[in-house]
């Protein structure tokens, strides 16, 4: 059950009642997807830094962290069972011995192919049962969907 929420004065130009169930539709959406794909045991902070190395690595913790927009000690705290786990590797930086850069094994780079392929047949076999109007008004909203996705 959502509790009501008082719009600051910029959401006042949408309604409330559609900003709440949108929330939770994409909310619930996400979630099935995350039970879609055989590596729950992955939190969202280890998954995105796999995704923000796999886009810019090899990458120092510090510039890791900037792109995470979370301070160093979270950034360690994040990828050291990724270390652990074999999907990433440190490498101590050549010109600076206190530093060291990350990057995506290839054990790394399977466990995102295969989340990306979990969740992309959940979402097809979804997308399946609806009609050919409901497949193109989703197709429609792909671009809306991704301008609220901002900076």
């Amino acid at each position: 059950m959502s509790r009501p929420v008082t719009p600051s004065p910029d959401a006042a130009l949408i309604d409330p009642a559609v900003v709440a169930r949108l929330r939770l539709t994409i909310g619930r959406l996400y979630r099935q997807m995350v039970q879609a794909s055989d590596r729950q045991d992955l939190t969202m902070a280890q998954l995105s830094a796999l995704v923000k190395i796999e886009e810019h690595g090899p990458l120092r913790l510090g510039e890791l962290a900037a792109h995470e927009g979370v301070a160093g000690p979270s950034i360690i705290r994040t990828i050291s069972p990724l270390t652990e786990d074999g999907l990433v590797r440190r490498d101590p930086d050549p010109k600076d011995g206190r530093s060291s850069f990350v990057s995506l094994t290839p054990a790394g780079s399977k466990v995102l192919n295969q989340i990306r392929r979990d969740r992309s047949d959940f979402l097809a076999r979804r997308a399946a049962r609806l009609t050919d109007d409901q497949r193109a008004a989703l197709a429609d909203a792909i671009p809306v969907l991704e301008l609220l996705l901002g900076d």
